[in-house]
């Protein structure tokens, strides 16, 4: 009994040492709903001082969910040509990003599983800015090859209800995307 309550002190004090730092996104479109995801500071420490200034600044306010395939992932984040509160163009998005550099890759060993958050980007390994994924199946074929920055911690349920893409169109959705209504950092 003594062993059990000293392993539940340590883990309490660990998560009390080490705090997480959650991105909580609320939903809105054809489904709503509210996802966490924790940030990975310690994985990419780069891609999570990105992403929460963007959260800051208020840039992921109103961003659609502009590319999701079925059984893969749902992307998010052109802050330039994906905001459908001031402007959204399915012509251009997915091809943005926000006016902060773009990072330098920080791979990890972490495996492309369910739930797990990565860095879009283009062909250039250091291109990433402010585009992002979530998984809905395992794609360890982007392991060491995406960044992972977070894993969704609650509203899976909501992910994989996000409105799907057309497929013949490498899951691009022309009219009505679901979109992050709002975006805030929470310290746990």
């Amino acid at each position: 009994m003594r062993y059990l309550l000293s392993i539940l002190l340590f883990i309490s004090s660990y998560s009390f040492l080490y705090p997480k730092t959650i991105m909580q996104i609320e939903l809105s479109g054809s489904t709503e709903g509210v996802i966490q995801i924790e940030l990975l500071e310690n994985v990419a420490p780069d891609h999570v001082q990105q992403i929460i200034k963007l959260v800051n600044k208020k840039k992921y306010d109103g961003v659609a969910f502009h590319r999701v395939i079925e059984g893969f992932m749902a992307q998010t984040g052109d802050v330039q040509f994906g905001n459908i509160l001031t402007g959204y163009s399915s012509g251009m998005v997915g091809r943005g990003g926000s006016d902060f550099d773009n990072i330098k890759a920080e791979f990890s060993n972490i495996p492309f599983d369910r739930g797990i958050v990565g860095m879009a980007r283009a062909q250039d390994p250091d291109s990433a800015n402010s585009q992002f994924f979530i998984m809905f199946q395992d794609g360890h074929f982007l392991n060491g090859n995406y960044t992972v920055f977070g894993k969704v911690l609650s509203g899976m349920d909501i992910v994989d209800k996000i409105k799907k893409g057309d497929p013949n169109k490498n899951g691009m959705i022309q009219k009505d995307p679901d979109f992050m209504n709002k975006v805030i950092i929470l310290e746990n």
